[in-house]
């Protein structure tokens, strides 16, 4: 997909057909090997598309580091219209919202707000957050408490590498459609501002082989449009809702 390929031009094609638009492109993994000058291509291509988001996780267990090579990388971001985005998760080095700040610092980087990091980031934490410092929404559902025991699939979503533990099964194979579980999705969109991107992220390999894929996307689209309802924000007013990383074919969706 980088600028000049045959993909490239053949997705903006398919982009301009369709109406269809690219929020974010993903995905920068900090960790001690990251060098944000090879992170160039990417943020080409996303210029590209129109995007206007780059989502970035921490795995570096040197807080510095990743503060430093995110700073690097924001700036780098900035230059072609992106804005990093640092999302916290429960399996990686950054595990909530304050660690995620503190890695970005005072640099222009964003938050991803995930309703699954399920690590006392609760509505009081992000009822205080600076609305400046919100990228998008991520939009999922799952019971309330953290995993036990779930199966593990033979294949993960996206070429993935093997998840090692429960949370990181859930998160990438077994989330539940917005409205279907525990988590207090009204309460938590309700509190962000009106305008904010909301995305869909949910992967769920067993639903999806029952439902098949179109039927599988309606369910999350209707469940999306129903929070997003029910907190007093309809779909096609303020909020922009989208759905994110559900790819065609094999791969599973995320």
């Amino acid at each position: 997909m980088d600028v000049g390929s045959p993909m490239l031009r053949e997705t903006l094609l398919r982009l301009a057909d369709t109406g269809v638009v690219v929020p974010d492109v993903e995905i920068i993994r900090l960790d001690a090997g990251t060098r944000p000058e090879a992170f160039r291509p990417l943020f080409e291509t996303g210029a590209a598309l129109g995007a206007r988001f780059v989502n970035a996780i921490a795995f570096d267990p040197e807080p510095a580091r990743a503060g430093d090579n995110a700073a690097a990388l924001a700036g780098l971001a900035a230059q072609h219209g992106l804005r990093l985005s640092l999302e916290a998760i429960p399996y990686s080095t950054v595990r909530n919202l304050d660690e995620a700040l503190a890695v970005l610092g005072s640099c222009t980087g964003g938050l991803i707000i995930d309703p699954l990091q399920r690590s006392g980031d609760g509505l009081p934490r992000v009822r205080v957050l600076d609305p400046d410092r919100v990228s998008y929404l991520q939009l999922c559902d799952a019971p309330r408490a953290a995993p036990s025991g779930l199966t593990r699939p033979a294949r993960l979503p996206r070429n993935q590498a093997g998840a090692d533990d429960d949370l990181a099964i859930e998160a990438r194979a077994a989330r539940l459609v917005p409205g279907e579980g525990e988590l207090p999705l009204l309460d938590l969109t309700a509190m962000l501002p009106a305008d904010l991107p909301v995305s869909a992220e949910v992967p769920n390999l067993a639903l999806r082989e029952e439902l098949g894929t179109p039927e599988f996307l309606h369910r999350i689209r209707r469940g999306i449009d129903r929070v997003l309802r029910r907190a007093g924000s309809p779909p096609g007013n303020d909020r922009r809702a989208s759905m994110s990383d559900v790819p065609a074919g094999t791969a599973g969706p995320s």
